[in-house]
C-alpha cells in the first residue's frame, strides 16, 4: 500500500492544503470508530451482550468495557513507538489502522450472550482493547507538523483543522445508527441492523490509511519531519526529562475532555434509560447539534488567533463551568430543556475541542514533541473522558443529574489550575 500510495502521489510537495486533507480524514475515521462503539454501548450491547441484567445495570457494564480502550491506548502508543523507530512510520500506520479497523469490522460478527454465553462478553472486551490499543499506534504526528509549518499569525486555525474529524466521525457513526433504528422494526435491528455500521468502519480505515500513505510517501514529508525533529524518542527518557510537562499537559484539555462523552455519548443512555425519548430521535438531534460543534471548531481557530490560546481555553473552562451548573436542569427539563443542552454542550465542545490539540503539543518542543504530544493526549483522554460515560451514568442513578454538573465543573477547574501551572513552567524555563 505505501508503494501504490507513492506511485499516486504528486511531484513530492506537500502543501498545507493536502496535510490538512489527510489529518482530517485520518481523525476522522479514528472517531467513527470510536462513536459506533459507544453509541452500540446504549443501543446494542445492554440487550446483546448483557441480557441477564436489567437495562441500567447492562449499560454500566456496557460502559465500563467502553473505557477500557483508553486504558490500552498508552500501551499501544509505546510499542507503535518502536514499530517506528525500527521499521518507519508506514509500517506502524498500516498496522495500526488495519488494526483499528479489523477491530471495528469484527463486532459486527459479534455473537449474542444467548448464544455463545460468557464467551460474548470475552469477545467484546477484546475487539475494544484491540481498538484502543490500535488508536495508539495510530497517532502520525501530522497535526503537529500541520501546525509547525503554519503562518505564525494563524498556528490556532491551522491547529484545529484536525479536531474537524471529531464532528464528522460522529455525524457519520449517528446517521448510520438513526436510519437502521428508525427503519427497522426492534427485531431487525437488534438481529443485523446494528451490526452495518461496524461493517463500514474497516473501508473508511482503509481510505484513511491510503491518506496518510499518499503523505508519508513523499519526500518532502521526510524531509519536514527530520528538520522538524518530529520522530518518536525513548519513553523513558521523555518521562525523565519532561515528565511534569507530560503531566499538566494531560489536565490542560480536561475540560472539552469532560464535556466530550457528556454531550455525545451519555445523553444517549440517559433519553434511552430515564425518558421516553426514542433514541433514534434523538440522535437525529444530536447530528444537528454535531452540525454547530463542527462550525464553533472554526471559529475556535479565528478566535484563538486573536486572543491566543491559552486565553481561549480559559474562557472556554469557565463557559463549561457555568454550563454545568445549567446541566441538571437542561437534561432533566423535558424536550425542550434536553434540546437546548445538547445546542450549547456541542458548541461549547466545539470551541473548546478545537484548541485542545495544539495546547498539549506546545508544552513540547525539538525533539521531544511528537512522544511528548502523543502519551499527554493519552493521559488526558484516559483521566477526562475514558470512563466519563460509565461515571455519569452510575452517579446519576444514585445522586441525580447534579452529579454530572459536578463532574463537569470539576473538570473545568482542573483545565483552570492545569493552564495556571502550566504558565508558571514557562515563566521559569524562559
Amino acid at each position: 500500500m505505501e508503494r501504490d500510495a507513492r506511485l499516486v502521489s504528486t511531484d513530492g510537495h506537500v502543501s498545507p492544503g493536502e496535510l490538512a486533507i489527510g489529518v482530517i480524514i485520518g481523525r476522522a475515521s479514528e472517531a467513527f470508530d470510536f462513536f459506533v462503539y459507544g453509541i452500540a454501548s446504549v443501543i446494542v450491547f445492554p440487550a446483546l451482550i448483557f441480557p441477564f441484567a436489567d437495562k441500567l445495570t447492562g449499560t454500566l457494564y456496557a460502559f465500563a468495557v467502553f473505557g477500557l480502550a483508553f486504558l490500552a491506548r498508552p500501551f499501544g502508543s509505546i510499542l507503535f513507538m518502536e514499530v517506528d523507530r525500527r521499521h518507519g512510520r508506514g509500517v506502524k500506520l498500516t498496522i495500526a489502522l488495519f488494526l483499528l479497523g479489523g477491530s471495528t469490522a469484527a463486532i459486527a460478527f459479534l455473537p449474542s450472550y444467548e448464544s455463545v454465553g460468557v464467551w460474548a462478553v470475552v469477545a467484546l472486551v477484546v475487539f475494544r482493547l484491540g481498538q484502543g490499543f490500535a488508536l495508539g499506534g495510530a497517532w502520525d504526528g501530522l497535526a503537529s507538523l500541520l501546525a509547525l509549518n503554519a503562518p505564525e499569525k494563524h498556528r490556532a486555525w491551522y491547529a484545529m483543522l484536525p479536531q474537524l474529524g471529531t464532528p464528522i466521525g460522529f455525524i457519520i457513526a449517528s446517521s448510520l445508527f438513526a436510519f437502521f433504528y428508525l427503519n427497522l422494526s426492534a427485531e431487525d435491528f437488534l438481529s443485523w441492523g446494528w451490526r452495518y455500521p461496524f461493517f463500514v468502519a474497516f473501508t473508511i480505515n482503509v481510505v484513511a490509511l491510503f491518506a496518510r500513505l499518499r503523505l508519508i510517501a513523499t519526500e518532502e514529508y521526510a524531509e519536514l519531519y527530520e528538520s522538524r525533529d518530529l520522530t518518536p524518542v525513548s519513553v523513558k527518557e521523555l518521562v525523565a526529562k519532561q515528565g511534569n510537562a507530560v503531566l499538566v499537559g494531560a489536565f490542560v484539555p480536561l475540560a472539552s475532555f469532560a464535556l466530550f462523552h457528556l454531550v455525545t455519548i451519555f445523553p444517549i443512555s440517559y433519553i434511552d434509560i430515564f425518558s421516553d425519548r426514542s433514541p433514534g430521535e434523538f440522535l437525529l438531534m444530536q447530528l444537528v447539534g454535531a452540525a454547530v460543534c463542527l462550525v464553533c471548531v472554526l471559529l475556535s481557530g479565528s478566535i484563538a488567533d486573536r486572543v491566543g490560546r491559552r486565553t481561549h481555553l480559559g474562557a472556554c473552562a469557565i463557559a463549561i463551568a457555568a454550563f454545568s451548573v445549567a446541566t441538571p436542569f437542561l437534561l432533566g427539563g423535558g424536550t425542550t430543556g434536553q434540546t437546548t443542552f445538547i445546542m450549547i454542550g456541542f458548541a461549547l465542545l466545539g470551541l473548546s475541542h478545537g484548541q485542545s490539540a495544539g495546547a498539549v503539543a506546545s508544552n513540547f518542543a525539538g525533539r521531544d514533541r511528537y512522544t511528548g504530544s502523543a502519551l499527554t493526549t493519552d493521559l488526558a483522554w484516559l483521566i477526562g473522558a475514558g470512563f466519563a460515560p460509565l461515571v455519569a451514568l452510575g452517579a446519576t442513578s444514585r445522586f441525580g443529574l447534579a452529579a454530572v454538573g459536578i463532574y463537569l465543573l470539576s473538570g473545568a477547574v482542573c483545565t483552570l489550575i492545569a493552564l495556571r501551572v502550566n504558565r508558571r513552567m514557562r515563566l521559569r524555563a524562559v
